[in-house]
C-alpha cells in the first residue's frame, strides 16, 4: 500500500489500455485511462487517509457527486485545485453556491445535471462524463437546482465506469443506465444505501461486467462477499483494499 508522493508516482507511471482504479476509502476513487486522471469524491481529511489534497498536482478533473462533506470536502478539493492548475471540479449545479462558500471559485467549477454531458480532451484522448440522478433516499429535484445527488458515468472509448455516489435503487435507474453499457458499477452498500442483494440486482439489470462495493463500514463487505458467492456466482465483483490498484480486465 503506497501513500503520499509514492502513490502519486504509481498513478503517474500507470499507462493501461483499460481503465485503472484506486480506492482511497469511503466513496473516493481515482479513475485513470492512459494519461488522464480523474478523482471522484476525494475525501482526504479523514484520519488515516493515504493522500492529502496538497499531494495532488496532476488531477485532470475532480468529480463530486453531491454537496455532503464526505463527497465534496473543501479541505481536500481546494489544495487539489491549487496544485492542478488546469483541473476543474464537476458537481451538481445545486451545489455550486455551497462549494463557493467553502472556498472553491466559480471559474474552477463545471456544473452539471441529469442528462448532461461534460467532455474532456487531452493529447488526442477523449473522456466523457454523463450524469444520472441518485436517490438519497428520494429523487429530490427543483426547477432551479435540478438533482442535488448525482451518479457519474465516466466513458473512455468503449469503457464505462459508473460511480453512483450515495443512494438507493429506484424504478427507472436501470433504464437510465443501460444505454451506457457499463463495464464497472461502483455502488454504495450498507447503512442507508444499497443492500448487497440490491446492488447485485442492479448490476445484473444493466449488464455490468464488474460490481465494486464502496461506502461501507468495516465488516459490511463480508456480507456482500457472502451474498455474491452464494447467490450471484455468475456476477464478477471486486472488493478493494484501501489504496489498492486494479486495472479492469480486457473483455
Amino acid at each position: 500500500m503506497k501513500t503520499g508522493l509514492d502513490l502519486i508516482a504509481e498513478i503517474d507511471q500507470t499507462l493501461t489500455a483499460t481503465p485503472t482504479l484506486w480506492w482511497l476509502g469511503h466513496a473516493s476513487f481515482i479513475v485513470r485511462f492512459a494519461n488522464i486522471t480523474f478523482y471522484v469524491d476525494p475525501f482526504f481529511s479523514r484520519p488515516g487517509s493515504l493522500l492529502s489534497g496538497s499531494n495532488v498536482k496532476h488531477a485532470d478533473m475532480i468529480l463530486a457527486t453531491h454537496a455532503h462533506r464526505g463527497h465534496l470536502d473543501p479541505i481536500t478539493v481546494v489544495p487539489m485545485l491549487e496544485g492542478s492548475k488546469r483541473a476543474k471540479i464537476i458537481l451538481p449545479k445545486s451545489a455550486a453556491d455551497d462549494a463557493h462558500v467553502r472556498g472553491i471559485a466559480y471559474p474552477r467549477m463545471t456544473t452539471t445535471d441529469s442528462g448532461l454531458r461534460v467532455e474532456y480532451f487531452k493529447d488526442n484522448l477523449y473522456g466523457r462524463i454523463y450524469s444520472v440522478p441518485s436517490a438519497h433516499p428520494e429523487l429530490d429535484w427543483t426547477p432551479g437546482g435540478g438533482y442535488p445527488y448525482l451518479g457519474y458515468l465516466i466513458r473512455f472509448g468503449r469503457w464505462t465506469v459508473y460511480h453512483a455516489g450515495d443512494g438507493v435503487p429506484y424504478d427507472t435507474l436501470a433504464h437510465r443506465l443501460r444505454p451506457y453499457n457499463v463495464n464497472v458499477a461502483i455502488l454504495p452498500i450498507g447503512g442507508k444505501n444499497f443492500a448487497a442483494s440490491e446492488a447485485a440486482q442492479l448490476a445484473e439489470d444493466i449488464g455490468a461486467g464488474w460490481l465494486v462495493p464502496m461506502h461501507y463500514e468495516p465488516g459490511e463487505e463480508s456480507a456482500f462477499v457472502t451474498h455474491m458467492l452464494g447467490q450471484r456466482p455468475q456476477q464478477q465483483f471486486k472488493v478493494f483494499e484501501i489504496g489498492e490498484k486494479w486495472t479492469v480486465p480486457e473483455e
